[in-house]
């Protein structure tokens, strides 16, 4: 199967995802409405629609203000977005999109935006302190990926589920805790609410979850189509994974958009065996997506990494 056929097979598979996403909140406002009132049930809807409606119109500046990206002026890092632009143009995106800059520490980078023409990458100072020029450019390739196979639309979307699914139930939870349940309702349909209500969170956290991690196989996949290195992919990875260093502003609800998930380390840690699974991680574990490239390309990764000069130094942030 070709990359092409991958991302179109993906698709299909993501907007059942989606559907799924609109089923479970459809359910929570039936429970609504069986265990507390029909009327409830539909003002739920009502308030689900314009809580999406409004986050989907501020995604963009919200996912910016959530990760610390700022914008730049038309002449700084002028080098760099040489890069992107080449790379856009590899990827045969109609724009180059928006660069902008994480004051991080932390190695990474991300992709947003609803439409390729409104999209953005955002950048952190680490990562261009860490990686060097042809590694640095099979990142940006990556998240260029994103927005070219629309992952970036379609997880912005699944946030927005999310955020809805989980604002409706704690609705329904507290209308209930707080002695709102009707008197035509049994106590069985009130306690079935209940665990419906504390479950859809998890539920629809799942549900994200199985949209980004076969995302980011195929985003590394289309990195080294973009640039005819999977090599370079591959490399960037395991600077990745050698490096400790965790984003200060990491949030669970943009985890999934960044390169390497700023939240996964962390919260693997804290769930100890429980991790072992993986579960509840947003992307693949790094030596798996480094195993693919590697079984892609015919390649095997050379023990000790290159010394070579970080793209940094080129534009005077070391």
């Amino acid at each position: 199967m070709t990359l092409q056929e991958q991302i179109r097979s993906n698709r299909f598979r993501s907007s059942i995802v989606v559907l799924g996403f609109v089923v479970l909140l459809l359910v929570i406002a039936g429970l609504i409405g069986l265990a507390l009132d029909v009327s409830l049930g539909a003002v739920a809807i009502a308030i689900a629609l314009v809580y999406a409606v409004f986050a989907l119109v501020r995604s963009r500046s919200m996912i910016a203000g959530m990760t610390r990206a700022k914008a730049l002026g038309e002449k700084e890092l002028e080098p760099l977005r040489r890069i992107v632009e080449n790379v856009s143009i590899g990827a045969g995106l109609p724009v180059t999109p928006e660069l902008r800059i994480v004051d991080d520490p932390a190695p990474n980078a991300f992709a947003a935006g609803l439409r390729p023409e409104t999209s953005y990458v955002g950048v952190t100072v680490g990562l261009l302190r860490v990686m060097p020029k042809r590694e640095l450019e099979a990142v940006l390739a990556h998240e260029v990926s994103h927005i070219r196979n629309r992952d970036t639309y379609l997880m912005t979307m699944a946030t927005v589920f999310a955020g809805v699914i989980a604002l409706i139930a704690d609705i329904g939870f507290r209308s209930i805790a707080y002695g709102g349940r009707s008197r035509k309702t049994g106590g069985l349909v009130a306690v079935l609410a209940v665990v419906g209500f504390v479950l859809a969170p998890y539920a629809a956290l799942l549900l994200r979850m199985s949209l980004s991690r076969r995302r980011e196989y195929l985003a590394d996949a289309g990195a080294a189509e973009i640039l005819s290195d999977p090599e370079a992919m591959a490399l960037a990875l395991r600077r990745l994974e050698l490096d400790s260093t965790s984003i200060r502003y990491a949030d669970a609800s943009t985890a999934h958009l960044w390169v390497e998930s700023p939240t996964d380390r962390v919260d693997s840690e804290r769930r100890g065996v429980l991790a072992m699974s993986g579960l509840f991680n947003t992307h693949p574990a790094l030596p798996d997506r480094i195993g693919a490239l590697e079984e892609a390309g015919g390649f095997r990764l050379p023990e000790r990494l290159s010394d070579d000069q970080p793209f940094a130094a080129e534009l005077g942030l070391m």
